[in-house]
């Protein structure tokens, strides 16, 4: 059955019922699916037909058999209590039962009493080069054609304009960007520049323009999608120059294929005009192969970062291969969560004792208003932390590194936001890898100062240097390492050149005090080779059945994309290929 559409007429200020105006009183506004309508008159079937079946069986039990079903009945019953206590069982030894191994946080204990070992180990200092031992063996497939994606179909000409709004940080954009052109293609719609939304959370002003080369984009997707900067004025005109007063859906996560036609594209016939907001994930991933095509065109080529973003990047990427001249020019990026509202937001513990559970309290209050002080919710921090859901802390990062054979001559640029008292947990880090860089670091300030307040083109300038690292490093996931790991299988024939490690394992191990150092090693070697492992799996694709992100695991589809400029610069990347390997030589030459 195709999922019915919610059109939000305007209200009487001109808005739409759901646009939040202004920077605050919206609460959370990452997306979240709508729920369905309730099925009710189902619902009544399906318990009618149950109370109707259970009367059957009592009067088929008549007599002294009445007595049998009502046993039956209560031992059914107490079976059920039973299964109860043994799912809750687990769940209550976090509350009042024995500690359970990794539940509590001892990095900095552990540090302390090995750090004389990691110290004095640099003998087994594994070459950058050398990191990855498995390899992908890409199977031949059928040639690809002529062009990446379908071209535009023109004999009937376009159905209308589509409008959406992008909401989210960076990545999840970039996301709502790569479907809202797989959404225009498959309505046969013009799309105009995706709008950006304003979040309470990443408060972000910027306009696609200002993190993207418009022209480019439009200029890139011209034979496949047309894009416009703009409505036509007469449609402004018609809806008195208010987007919000254009007809509105808000679409159900991950919606299918039969819903934007059954559903969206009679009103986009009808009105010429249509707002998707908010507009992020509202695509399923399993698409016909020619929309996918777009998704992949679009992430490739057509989304370029602007002419400032990539100017400053490249400078980055320069001054971090010149300092890394003693690894020949390669360097080890990481993606470190731990700024203050992600440790705040995870209810993990650390080892800042009463005063950091204070501070987290207060920052919890004050940027979710009462969420974590509701009565249905219960913060269990040794849960979060054995399940792998806390954040790893920069001590933790530089431990596992070491443990993996990096030596302390290793550079490593740290993409981040602000880290929760840095002065703290940036030292032992430091002490490890004394060769560490951030775009604070790198930049002047002079650099930066037009950036202060962006956090979108801060992120952007990450992404572009993590991209060209020899080794990413992942420590909590989201939307930015899943499209740097699919950036990379893409850049690199199907491999992820990414760690991502297993912090259910991770944790346990920290908090292992009898562990000597040459035991943590081979642990730590152990994850790095799994990690190496996974990172060139390809999912399996058959027909329409794609479940995984086709933004992280690019593969095969984009394939076709990736032969056609495997030589050229790509558009999203600082340097090519070919540029660092030169550049890197140039290094090795000089010392």
């Amino acid at each position: 059955m195709a999922m019915k559409p919610k059109i939000h007429p305007p209200n009487g200020n001109g808005y739409s019922s759901d646009n939040c105006g202004g920077g605050g009183g919206c609460g959370n506004t990452s997306p979240s699916p709508p729920t369905s309508p309730p099925r009710h008159s189902h619902f009544r079937r399906r318990v009618k037909s149950k109370v109707h079946y259970v009367h059957s069986l009592k009067e088929s039990f008549g007599g002294g058999y009445g007595i049998l079903f009502r046993r039956n009945l209560l031992l059914l019953s107490l079976l059920y209590v039973s299964g109860l206590l043994m799912c809750v069982g687990p769940f209550s030894a976090f509350v009042s039962g024995p500690t359970l191994p990794g539940s509590f946080y001892r990095s900095h204990e552990m540090f302390g009493r090995l750090w004389r070992d990691i110290e004095a180990d640099n003998s087994s200092a594994i070459e950058l080069s050398s990191v990855w031992k498995f390899k992908r063996r890409l199977k031949e497939q059928k040639p690809c054609p002529n062009s990446t994606a379908g071209r535009r179909f023109e004999s009937s000409g376009p159905t209308g304009y589509l409008i959406v709004e992008a909401n989210g940080g960076l990545n999840q954009q970039r996301s709502a960007i790569c479907n809202a052109v797989a959404v225009a293609g498959l309505l046969n719609a013009i799309l105009v520049i995706p709008r950006f939304d304003f979040h309470n959370v990443w408060r972000d002003p910027s306009e696609f323009g200002d993190i993207y080369d418009e022209d480019h984009f439009i200029a890139t997707l011209e034979d496949y999608v047309k894009v416009v900067k703009k409505l036509p004025e007469a449609l402004m005109e018609r809806h008195d120059y208010n987007i919000t007063n254009v007809p509105t859906f808000r679409v159900q996560a991950w919606a299918s294929v039969n819903y934007y036609l059954g559903e969206v594209y009679p009103v986009l016939q009808k009105q010429g005009v249509i707002r998707l907001a908010p507009f992020a994930n509202r695509l399923a991933m399993n698409v016909p192969p020619h929309i996918q095509s777009l998704r992949c065109l679009t992430n490739y080529e057509a989304l370029r970062f602007s002419s400032p973003i990539t100017t400053l990047a490249n400078k980055l990427v320069n001054r971090m291969i010149e300092k890394s001249s003693r690894t020949g020019g390669k360097y080890v990026s990481v993606h470190l969560r731990f700024e203050e509202d992600m440790v705040a937001f995870s209810c993990c513990v650390y080892d800042g004792g009463k005063a950091e559970k204070i501070e987290m309290d207060l920052l919890r209050e004050k940027g979710w208003k009462g969420k974590f002080k509701r009565k249905d919710r219960i913060i269990l921090p040794s849960l979060n932390r054995i399940t792998g859901k806390c954040p790893l802390s920069p001590l933790e990062v530089g431990m596992m590194l070491r443990g993996m054979g990096f030596g302390n001559d290793t550079s490593i640029y740290l993409a981040s936001g602000k880290i929760y008292q840095a002065g703290r947990h940036l030292a032992p880090l430091l002490k490890m890898f004394p060769h560490l860089h951030t775009k604070e670091s790198l930049a002047t300030p002079e650099e930066l100062a037009t950036y202060e307040g962006f956090s979108s083109r801060l992120a952007a300038l990450d992404y572009m240097v993590c991209l060209s690292s020899e080794v990413f490093v992942t420590t909590q996931g989201g939307n930015f390492p899943h499209f740097l790991m699919g950036h990379r299988r893409f850049l690199y024939d199907g491999h992820a050149k990414t760690i991502m490690p297993d912090k259910r394992k991770l944790v346990v191990i920290l908090q292992d005090m009898g562990l000597s150092w040459k035991a943590f090693k081979d642990q730590m070697k152990e994850m790095l080779n799994e990690s190496d492992r996974k990172g060139i799996m390809v999912p399996r694709v058959r027909k329409l059945n794609r479940k995984t992100s086709v933004y992280t695991y690019p593969l095969p589809e984009c394939r076709c994309l990736q032969k056609s400029d495997k030589n050229l610069m790509n558009p999203n990347s600082t340097f090519s290929n070919y540029q660092l390997k030169s550049m890197r030589h140039e290094m090795e030459n000089q010392t």
